[in-house]
């Protein structure tokens, strides 16, 4: 077993942090809000007060953040990780921040760390179950020293190289963006010729958006919509697709569409629920939790 810090603890963060320790690895913990971390706490992992106490000596250090900005603060910040790790330990990046965000992030690290980007795909249930799936961008070698502390999360893929776990992500994130909004819009095209809701959703789960008509079916019909993946980081992720496509050359005119659907469903207040309450905010209704 390995020593690890687990650093972020939200919705994603604490089930997966839990499946490590019940995996018997030797866990610290850290989250920004400190009583996050108390269920974990009482479960046997050791809580940090900052993220250089949690990292101190560790083998692997494992970052589930929200945005760039976050990761940002916990590495090179006061106390962060950058002034604490060196040669021989592992930052396992998990969050959906772009390949350019971890690749800065591995440039500026001490000589002799080891950086892998590993976002994953998938919600809390996924996450607490174990059935996530995490795209790993890493040289062969450190791929098979990675692969046994995720194996636990759920199905573990190697993508290429570093950085390709967090751009197969982004293009993941994409194609889910795209299908969900193609399904708000689906429905309000056949409600203003007059086709009721529910039949709708029974002929569009055989087409190619089936999967999201199937699986958001009781959050549309019944108008709630509670949080699985929220809907304010499923538009940072739109808005990280969009930027990385400018900077590459590309024009993604269906990404830059979706993630006006998005801002406009975050700015009418349902940034906290899931994302698919986007397609209320495209049907013109209020969704609830």
């Amino acid at each position: 077993m390995s020593k690890i810090a687990f650093l972020g603890l939200g919705q994603m963060g604490t089930p997966m942090a839990t499946r490590l320790l019940q995996a018997g690895h030797d866990m610290t913990v850290w989250n920004r809000t400190a009583a996050r971390a108390d269920p974990l706490g009482a479960r046997g992992a050791v809580v940090a007060s900052s993220p250089a106490e949690a990292a101190a000596g560790v083998d692997f250090a494992i970052t589930m953040l929200a945005t760039p900005e976050a990761l940002e603060e916990v590495v090179f910040g006061p106390d962060g990780l950058a002034s604490v790790l060196g040669p021989g330990q592992t930052l396992i990046e998990m969050s959906t921040v772009g390949p350019e965000a971890v690749r800065s992030v591995a440039a500026r690290l001490p000589d002799g760390v080891t950086v892998v980007d590993a976002p994953v795909r998938g919600s809390v249930s996924e996450a607490t179950e174990g059935r996530l799936e995490v795209f790993v961008g890493a040289s062969d070698q450190d791929f098979d020293r990675v692969h046994p502390i995720l194996e636990s999360l759920g199905t573990v893929g190697h993508t290429g190289g570093f950085g390709s776990g967090a751009a197969t992500k982004l293009v993941v994130n994409s194609a889910l963006g795209a299908a969900i909004t193609a399904l708000g819009e689906a429905l309000a095209l056949g409600e203003s010729l007059g086709l009721e809701r529910e039949r709708l959703l029974d002929v569009l789960a055989g087409t190619p958006i089936g999967p999201a008509a199937q699986s958001k079916r009781e959050s549309i019909l019944s108008g709630r919509y509670p949080p699985r993946f929220k809907l304010s980081l499923a538009a940072k992720d739109m808005r990280l697709a969009a930027q990385t496509a400018d900077h590459t050359g590309r024009d993604l005119r269906v990404a830059r569409a979706v993630q006006a659907w998005f801002d406009e469903a975050t700015e009418r207040g349902a940034g906290d629920l899931d994302y698919s309450a986007v397609v209320a905010t495209i049907l013109g209704e209020k969704p609830g939790a």
